[in-house]
């Protein structure tokens, strides 16, 4: 079996469960670990029984990709020390802290060879993956991520911290291009907004209304679907989907969770149908690392390319812009 020789950069908490996941992946050579926190690293790398590097440099040098699970503003330096090197990337999202970085970092991946992924985790969720036998074209979106506060993700304001999660997503869903961008947004406990409210209208007509705050008493990862004859409510929290649907009544194979009624009107006769897809048992960091590791071994895109994670960079800081905006404009 080949087999990646992969190593981590940055080993906080999300870095330790990279960690984790690695261990546990056959097709992984998992070499080490690298932070500036060298005692981190230490006990992280016993942990999963790996090294711990005490430079990055000696990290790459021994090799073939990267996981960099650092804090976002050293995404881009880490990234391009390890594209000088040849070596593969893996970047947990937001793929850098600026768009400029984000482009210059994939251009010079696209000439040295070197992959790039972005850890945009909800796209392996399986709800999301539960939904693959659909045909999803959806008019409008509304979502909610709302968590409650916790420092380690207050570095960077909340439309990067937690509403990218769901930018991507919706990219990913609706595939037109964004025409029109209005925000509105607080900074309540940090000094950049906290809680954030997007509205993204697509060419293609789709209106997508986002929220996401973090500073909720409660947690909340909920997205809903409205297309013709379908809508779709997902629970990434619960790792859930369901789907409502409008169908012939005659529809080949059609095997319902549950007949919620029946519409006569029209030459067609057809049924309102509630299904609850089945749900993949996987760990959704560790599906995203396996894609990963499958596509530089086989030399394919990997699922969630570089390019993807700059383009929902470039709606989450034009959503700021607009924020931003707005905040001036009450002042």
């Amino acid at each position: 079996m080949d087999r990646l020789r992969i190593g981590i950069a940055g080993v906080g908490h999300l870095g330790n469960l990279h960690a984790k996941m690695l261990a546990q992946i056959p097709t992984a050579d998992f070499v080490g670990v690298y932070d500036l926190d060298h005692e981190r690293a230490r006990s992280v790398a016993a942990e999963h029984r790996t090294k711990a590097f005490e430079s990055l440099d000696d990290l790459l040098g021994k090799i073939q990709a990267l996981s960099i699970a650092t804090v976002t503003r050293n995404h881009f330096d880490v990234g391009r020390r390890a594209v000088a090197a040849g070596v593969h990337l893996f970047i947990e999202k937001p793929i850098t802290a600026t768009i400029d970085e984000a482009r210059t970092l994939l251009q010079e991946a696209e000439a040295r060879g070197c992959k790039v992924q972005v850890g945009h985790i909800e796209r392996f969720n399986p709800a999301i993956l539960a939904l693959e036998p659909y045909r999803i074209a959806p008019l409008f979106i509304e979502s909610h991520r709302l968590a409650q506060f916790n420092p380690r993700g207050s570095d960077v304001a909340v439309v990067l911290d937690l509403m990218i999660h769901d930018i991507d997503l919706i990219l990913s869903l609706v595939r037109s291009p964004v025409e029109r961008i209005d925000a509105n947004g607080v900074a309540v406990v940090s000094p950049s907004p906290d809680i954030a409210n997007a509205r993204l209208q697509f060419r293609n007509g789709c209106v997508a209304n986002v929220t996401a705050s973090r500073i909720s008493q409660n947690k909340m990862r909920k997205m809903r679907l409205f297309q013709k004859d379908a809508y779709i409510s997902i629970d990434f929290a619960q790792g859930l989907a369901e789907v409502f649907r409008l169908v012939d009544e005659q529809t080949p194979g059609l095997k319902p969770t549950m007949l919620l009624g029946k519409i006569d009107q029209g030459q067609r006769k057809r049924v309102i149908v509630y299904e609850q897809p089945d749900v993949k048992d996987v760990n959704a960091l560790k599906f995203e690392l396996e894609a990963f590791i499958r596509a530089v071994l086989q030399n394919t895109e990997p699922p969630v390319p570089g390019r993807e994670g700059l383009q929902a960079l470039e709606v989450a800081q034009e959503i700021l812009q607009k924020i931003e905006q707005q905040t001036v404009s009450m002042a």
